[in-house]
C-alpha cells in the first residue's frame, strides 16, 4: 500500500497507460479520479477499481486540451478528496510522417498536442500540488529522448522530447515547493506502470527532473533491429 490515502489524477484512463496506472496506484491505497474524452470506458476503469476493492471517481468527459473541463475535474477530485498529492498524465493522439512531406498544420497540430495534453492539468493542480508537496508523472513512448527513421516522425519526436524538457522545468520550479516532476519513457502500459509507481511513492522523494527509460534497450540499438 505505497500509495495508502494518496489522492491521484490521472488522465488517459479508458485505455493504456492511464488504465494500467489506474488500476495499480488504486491497488496500491491511491484515491483515484480518472478521466477521458471516452467517458463510458473511463466509468468501466471506476468498475474494475471498485471490483477490486478500491475508491475511484470518473466525474465526466475530461478534454486535457481545455481549461474549462481539466478545471471542473480538478474541483471534483478537490471536492470530494479534499486535494490533490499524485497527477499522471498522458500525452494525445500523434501523426507520423517524414520532415519534407508533411503539411505544416499537420505538423504543428502533432506538436500542439503533445504539450496542450500536459499544460492545463499542470496549471490547474499545481497550487494544490504546492500544498501537498506532491509530484507529477508525465508519459511518452521512447521517441522522447531518440529519433528514429522508421518510421519517419520528426514531429513527434520533437514533441516528446519537448514534454521531457518540460517535466524538467516543472521540476526545476516545484523544487522550493517539495514538488516533484519525473517522466518514464516507455512503451508497453505495463513496463511503464511499476516505474511510475516507484516515482510518485515516497520511496522516490529525491528523484525529481529525472526521465527514466523502460524500454528493454530498444532505444541503444541502430534503427531497424529488434533488441
Amino acid at each position: 500500500m505505497r500509495l495508502e490515502g494518496k489522492v491521484a489524477l490521472v488522465s488517459g484512463t479508458a485505455q493504456g497507460h492511464g488504465r494500467a496506472a489506474a488500476l495499480r496506484f488504486a491497488a496500491e491505497g491511491a484515491l483515484v479520479v480518472a478521466g477521458d474524452p471516452i467517458h463510458q470506458d473511463a466509468l468501466d476503469t471506476q468498475r474494475l477499481i471498485a471490483r477490486a476493492g478500491g475508491t475511484a471517481l470518473a466525474p465526466a468527459p475530461l478534454d486535457v486540451t481545455d481549461e474549462g473541463s481539466v478545471r471542473s475535474w480538478v474541483d471534483e477530485a478537490v471536492g470530494a478528496f479534499g486535494g490533490i498529492d499524485i497527477v499522471y498524465v498522458t500525452t494525445g493522439s500523434v501523426r507520423f510522417g517524414d520532415l519534407g512531406s508533411r503539411p505544416y498544420d499537420n505538423v504543428a497540430r502533432t506538436m500542439g498536442v503533445q504539450l496542450n495534453s500536459v499544460w492545463p492539468t499542470v496549471r490547474a493542480t499545481w497550487p494544490h500540488l504546492v500544498r501537498s508537496r506532491g509530484c507529477v508523472l508525465t508519459v511518452c513512448p521512447t521517441t522522447g529522448p531518440t529519433a528514429s527513421p522508421l518510421p519517419p516522425r520528426a514531429a513527434r519526436s520533437a514533441s516528446r522530447g519537448s514534454l521531457v524538457a518540460l517535466t524538467q522545468q516543472l521540476a526545476t520550479e516545484g523544487a522550493p515547493y517539495g514538488v516533484r516532476a519525473n517522466c518514464v519513457s516507455s512503451g508497453r502500459p505495463e513496463d511503464a506502470v511499476s516505474a511510475a509507481l516507484f516515482l510518485v511513492s515516497d520511496e522516490a522523494a529525491d528523484i525529481t527532473g529525472a526521465n527514466v527509460v523502460v524500454d528493454g534497450a530498444w532505444s541503444c540499438f541502430l534503427p531497424g533491429v529488434t533488441p
